[in-house]
C-alpha cells in the first residue's frame, strides 16, 4: 500500500510517499520560518495562506521523487488535529479531494500519534514486524517539541496512557522564550542549542524543576525566570550568553532524562522512543543514550530531519490505521484540540 501523507498543522508543509512494502519512498518539507521572523513567532493567518500556496507543489515534487503518479496512490493520510484551525483545513481540504477524486481511503492521523510512531518507521525489523499485523513491544514515549512536552505509556497502536506532561512551558518552547530573552532573532531554541556547544559547563547553575519531588508531570516557566536574572545581572557577553545557555540546556536535558527514567521504572518497560522537534538536541539523545545503557534498556530516535514536523510520520501512521481497515468520512473534519486517548486502537496480535 502506497500512502500519501501530508501536514500542515502549524508552520510547516510536509508531504510524503510511504509504501508499506519498501518503506519511506520520498519527502519534502517547506518551512515558514522566514515568513514568520519579522513577527517573532507564527502568524496563524499567515501560515494558513502559505499552506495553500506550497501543499500542490509538494505534493507533485514528492511524487515525481518517488517516481510516482497520483494513480498509484492506495491512500491519503493527513493531520487533522491538534494544531491551528486554519492551517489543518488546508491539508484536510487538499487530502479529502485528493482521496475522492482518486477513490481511495483517507485516515485523518493525529499530529502527535505521527510523532510517537515516526521511530519505528526508522526500525526495519518493527516496521516489518507492524506491517505484519504484529503489536510493537510496549514503551514509553517522550513527546518533546514546541508545543508538547509529554510522557506516554505506549501498550500498542491507539492504546495510550498519558503519565506526565508540562503544567506550563513546553520543552521546546521554553527554548525559543529563553533565547529570545538573551537577544536571540527568532526561531531562538535551534541558535540557543547551537551557541551552548560553546559554553563551560559549571559556570552557571540552574535548578531541574519538579526532580525534588515524585511524578512525571514537567515545568519549563521558572528556568526562563532564573535565565532572565542571570542575563541581567551579568556582562552580556557573548562568552557569557554561551555559558549560560549551555547551564539552561543541561538542565532541561536532566530533567527529560530524570522523568524518563521515572516513567521506565513506573511501568516496567524496557524500550523508550523519543521524537518531535526537541528530540533532535545532540545533547538529549547522548545523555538518554547513556540512560539507557545503564539500565539495559532500549532507546529509539528518529532521524533528526524526522523530529520536525514531516509528512512521513503523517503516511506511516496513517498506513498502520488504513491497513487496519479504518478511514475517514467524505466531510473534512478537524480537531486542534484533540485528546490522543481519544483515539481508536489498531487490534494487532502480540509477537
Amino acid at each position: 500500500m502506497k500512502v500519501l501523507g501530508i501536514e500542515t498543522s502549524c508552520d510547516e508543509t510536509g508531504v510524503a510517499v510511504y509504501d508499506t512494502v519498501d518503506g519511506l519512498g520520498a519527502h519534502a518539507v517547506y518551512s515558514q520560518i522566514a515568513l514568520h521572523a519579522q513577527y517573532g513567532g507564527v502568524v496563524p493567518e499567515l501560515a494558513s495562506r502559505d499552506h495553500v500556496r506550497k501543499t500542490l507543489p509538494l505534493i507533485r515534487q514528492t511524487l515525481a521523487e518517488a517516481g510516482l503518479s497520483t494513480a498509484d496512490i492506495d491512500g491519503v493520510a493527513y493531520t487533522a488535529g491538534p494544531g491551528l484551525v486554519g492551517a489543518l483545513l488546508v491539508g484536510a481540504g487538499v487530502a479529502r479531494a485528493l482521496a475522492w477524486s482518486l477513490d481511495v481511503p483517507a485516515i485523518a492521523v493525529h499530529h502527535m500519534e505521527g510523532h510517537l510512531l515516526a521511530p519505528l518507521m526508522d526500525d526495519a525489523e518493527q516496521r516489518a514486524a507492524l506491517h505484519a499485523g504484529h503489536a510493537p513491544e510496549p514503551f514509553v514515549a517522550l513527546l518533546v517539541s514546541g508545543g508538547h512536552t509529554q510522557l506516554v505509556g505506549v501498550d500498542g497502536v491507539g492504546r495510550y496512557r498519558l503519565l506526565g506532561e508540562t503544567l506550563d512551558d513546553a520543552a521546546g518552547e521554553a527554548f525559543d522564550k529563553t533565547a529570545k530573552l538573551m537577544g536571540l532573532p527568532y526561531p531562538g531554541g535551534p541558535q540557543l542549542a547551537a551557541i551552548a556547544e560553546q559554553g563551560r559547563p559549571g559556570v552557571f547553575k540552574f535548578a531541574r524543576p519538579m526532580t525534588d519531588r515524585p511524578g512525571l508531570d514537567f515545568s519549563f516557566s521558572g528556568l526562563k525566570t532564573q535565565v532572565l536574572l542571570a542575563w541581567r545581572d551579568s556582562d552580556q557577553t557573548d562568552a557569557t550568553r554561551a555559558d549560560i545557555a549551555r547551564a539552561f540546556e543541561d538542565a532541561v536535558v536532566d530533567t527529560l532524562a530524570i522523568k524518563c527514567a521515572r516513567a521506565l521504572d513506573a511501568t516496567g518497560f524496557r524500550r523508550l522512543v523519543v521524537s518531535g522537534g526537541v528530540g533532535a538536541n545532540r545533547r538529549l539523545r547522548e545523555k538518554l543514550h547513556q540512560l539507557a545503557a545503564q539500565r539495559g534498556a532500549i532507546v529509539g530516535f528518529p532521524p533528526p530531519v524526522l523530529c520536525t514536523d514531516n509528512g512521513a510520520m503523517i503516511a506511516f501512521a496513517g498506513a498502520l490505521r488504513l491497513q487496519a481497515g479504518q478511514h475517514a468520512d467524505l466531510g473534512v473534519h478537524v480537531t486542534p484540540r484533540w485528546d490522543m486517548s481519544t483515539l481508536p486502537a489498531v487490534e494487532l496480535a502480540t509477537a
